[in-house]
């Protein structure tokens, strides 16, 4: 494929998308630019299914192009959008799987002694089941905009495109959304890092901050 962007890298999301109308193959510019961090997103909420759900956000998105607003500077709404909406069809599935990371996060004082962890070891996995609960807990439309917001880093802007709410509405789900997690963080202290050798989509050094941040005004 030719990329008549290759040269120019202010193009837009926008440009690129309407080009692909006439040569559809442009459209692969736009999996190239944003494909990483829409896995990224789609793998700490859905786990092993990540790849499906995002070739399936790249399917609905090629064949929805057409939608796309002209005006809209970046496709990265548009296709968290998409996400959302395929992740809202396995809610169910996923509060199950936040509960099971829950479940596994719990270390026992056998294990801590046998191993010799250390004190951080035992308050990242303390945290790391609250956060796993709280998310459980959470109703799904809460929880998409929490998402977005910690793993994401999108803006409220942006979230209310992709979620095609009110600006307000991002600003109520999420407050409520963080008034429940900081409830089931309450008393928990992260005295370390968590170990490199663990990685985990719930790691308080990576999802933490946001949950107890204030919200923006």
């Amino acid at each position: 494929m030719t990329n008549p962007y290759r040269d120019i890298p202010e193009a837009s999301d926008a440009a690129v998308i309407r080009d692909s109308l006439d040569d559809p193959e442009q459209f692969a510019i736009i999996f190239e630019r944003h494909s990483s961090v829409v896995h990224g997103y789609l793998g700490r909420r859905a786990g092993s299914v990540a790849d499906d759900l995002l070739g399936e956000v790249f399917l609905i998105a090629f064949r929805k192009r057409h939608t796309f607003d002209p005006d809209a500077s970046s496709a990265r709404p548009w296709l968290f959008g998409i996400a959302s909406n395929l992740l809202a069809r396995r809610a169910r599935a996923e509060t199950a799987r936040y509960r099971a990371l829950a479940r596994l996060a719990v270390v026992s004082a056998d294990d801590v002694d046998a191993l010799e962890r250390s004190d951080a070891r035992i308050d990242a996995s303390a945290a790391r089941r609250a956060i796993a609960t709280g998310l459980a807990d959470l109703h799904s439309r809460d929880r998409d905009v929490l998402l977005m917001t910690a793993w994401a880093d999108m803006s409220y802007a942006d979230i209310a495109e992709a979620l095609d709410i009110p600006l307000g509405t991002v600003r109520s789900r999420l407050h409520r959304a963080r008034t429940l997690m900081r409830s089931h963080l309450s008393g928990i202290v992260i005295s370390g890092a968590m170990p490199t050798d663990e990685p985990s989509p719930l790691a308080p050094s990576r999802g933490l901050i946001p949950f107890a941040t204030k919200d923006e005004s």
